[in-house]
């Protein structure tokens, strides 16, 4: 029988001043960062959440809680890694991964192709298994007020 599942995950974190933007794993030139216990990179949090939720592990405050100083300003690629790992003990491994950026500034497009990289490098899979996109919320909301910048990712996992 085929075993697949669906996993949603999403993330927000507002900005901060002195701190770098790390999104995907990418450091973005940008006026503020994120305000967060690890490097605060939102769409890696949403990703780790979407894996973790289709393998029924919990969710990334779970695994790797904001009260543990052991993850104070961890890298979140290296959360992913960890979060693969803990798919494939039980059997599973990503099929895709398809991940909604929400900002209004700054622009993200130069930087998705890499973003796309380094989650494919990080889940184990091909770069045709990972989308990511941006868009705005037409200057409406959290995320239209420049008060931060929010993240939504679906996957698909299978058994291995």
């Amino acid at each position: 029988m085929l075993d697949l599942r669906v996993g949603h995950g999403y993330d927000v974190h507002r900005f901060s001043a002195d701190r770098p933007l790390i999104i995907g794993g990418v450091t973005i030139p940008f006026a503020q960062g994120l305000l967060g216990h690890s490097d605060a990179d939102v769409l890696l949090h949403a990703v780790c959440d979407a894996l973790l939720g289709a393998a029924c592990l919990g969710d990334i405050g779970a695994h790797f809680p904001d009260t543990d100083p052991t993850y104070a300003g961890a890298d979140s690629r290296a959360l992913l890694r960890q979060v693969v790992v803990m798919l494939q003990n039980e059997g599973f491994c990503v099929g895709n991964i398809d991940a909604t950026l929400v900002a209004q500034k700054p622009k993200m497009a130069p930087y998705l192709p890499q973003m796309r990289q380094h989650i494919a490098d990080d889940c184990g899979v091909a770069l045709s298994c990972v989308n990511v996109k941006a868009t705005t919320e037409e200057g409406l909301g959290f995320t239209g007020a420049m008060q931060g910048i929010a993240a939504h990712c679906v996957c698909l996992i299978r058994r291995a």
